[in-house]
């Protein structure tokens, strides 16, 4: 069963328990915050659909402890006053025993200080690096953290293109601070200093003079950490417009089917490093497979799915909805096998720690390699 207050939604059964019955029956309920309008409302739908087919799949089972999994749906509105509001909404709900956050870094960050403050595990897809560094033991992320993406595009951009006049343009919420932090250090250390650092504020309508900063660096790699695929996809098009052909090699954004389906051709031959591919894991291929049989489209990642089985599998483990019993079942989690690769959580809470390279070759992203770390 899914619930969502203001992103008219109607209340939907995702189970094979008859309806009267599931609003009899005491359920499992799991608190959500999604972007269903506002800027990335689009991926949002994208990650909700994919937490239905989680909850559809858990409930066929006989549900957690003999419960089906209620979802109580939330909307951020893309924004961060949005996203403490909506939390605030679900918090006062105290029969909610976790929570599926957001994958904007900058959303968690201004939702982690209540987060802590309540005290209940959180499955969040937010790369920013530092969100699981704070003290706070609630957040357990379901995507590899940026300084794995840094790794990654820097080990890309110096060992295999052989380029090393790095421009690097980012956004500058936590996101794409984040990931500039992370990716300087690690060029240095390649001998590298970027020709060009170059920020940006999120929602902008036109990039030309971020282009023309790129064109005039003489760079000859780009790299990016776009938060919105909106901006991602315009920047892209005027990038080609004005001549530039520099090879580009990015985060997710940049392969996302949201900003693959606005940007169209300008993005053939760019790069990206993509936590989730479905050719990368038996596991993205089914659920893939599946997503697709219900909704007539590819899914952009699986990190919402994969949070959902995760928390529930704690629970399992746990036999318990006690905060803290379901915390350490998730830290014990290791070697699971989720769409987005195999988790293995450590003490800060982040269960992956790698990322896949992925190239778009006329619009069908290619899976061409994963990069594990392991310290």
């Amino acid at each position: 069963m899914i619930l969502t207050r203001r992103a008219a939604l109607v209340t939907a059964a995702v189970t094979p328990f008859a309806i009267g019955r599931a609003r009899a029956a005491d359920t499992l309920k799991i608190g959500v915050i999604a972007p269903l309008t506002g800027v990335v409302a689009e991926p949002g739908r994208i990650q909700l659909n994919s937490l239905r087919l989680a909850a559809a799949k858990i409930n066929a089972a006989g549900g957690v402890m003999g419960k089906p999994v209620e979802l109580l749906v939330e909307d951020d509105a893309s924004s961060n006053p949005g996203a403490v509001l909506a939390f605030s909404r679900l918090a006062q709900n105290q029969d909610i025993v976790g929570f599926i956050g957001s994958i904007r870094s900058t959303v968690m960050n201004a939702m982690a200080p209540d987060m802590l403050k309540l005290g209940k595990p959180v499955m969040f897809g937010g790369t920013d690096p530092t969100l699981t560094h704070q003290g706070n033991p609630w957040l357990f992320r379901c995507r590899p953290n940026d300084s794995y993406s840094a790794r990654v595009i820097a080990d890309f951009c110096v060992n295999s293109l052989k380029l090393k006049k790095v421009a690097l343009v980012h956004s500058t919420d936590a996101f794409g601070t984040g990931g500039k932090n992370a990716l300087l250090p690690n060029l240095a250390k390649m001998g590298v200093e970027p020709v060009l650092v170059q920020g940006y504020a999120n929602n902008q309508p036109d990039f030309t003079p971020v282009v023309q900063a790129v064109k005039q660096s003489g760079a000859d790699v780009l790299t990016s950490y776009f938060t919105n695929e909106p901006d991602c996809a315009i920047f892209a098009r005027q990038l080609r417009q004005l001549g530039v052909r520099t090879p580009w090699v990015g985060s997710p954004s940049v392969q996302s089917p949201v900003t693959r389906g606005l940007a169209k051709n300008a993005l053939y031959g760019t790069y990206a490093v993509a936590d989730f591919v479905e050719d990368s894991n038996p596991q993205a291929l089914s659920f893939a497979n599946d997503y697709r049989a219900a909704h007539k489209e590819s899914p952009d990642s699986g990190w919402t799915y994969d949070g959902l089985m995760i928390l529930t599998k704690a629970i399992t483990d746990a036999k318990s909805t006690d905060p803290t019993k379901i915390r350490a079942a998730i830290l014990a989690i290791k070697k699971y096998a989720g769409t987005e690769g195999e988790y293995n959580f450590d003490a800060n809470g982040d269960g992956l720690h790698g990322y896949n390279i992925v190239v778009n070759n006329n619009d069908k992203i290619e899976y061409k390699q994963h990069i594990e770390f392991t310290d």
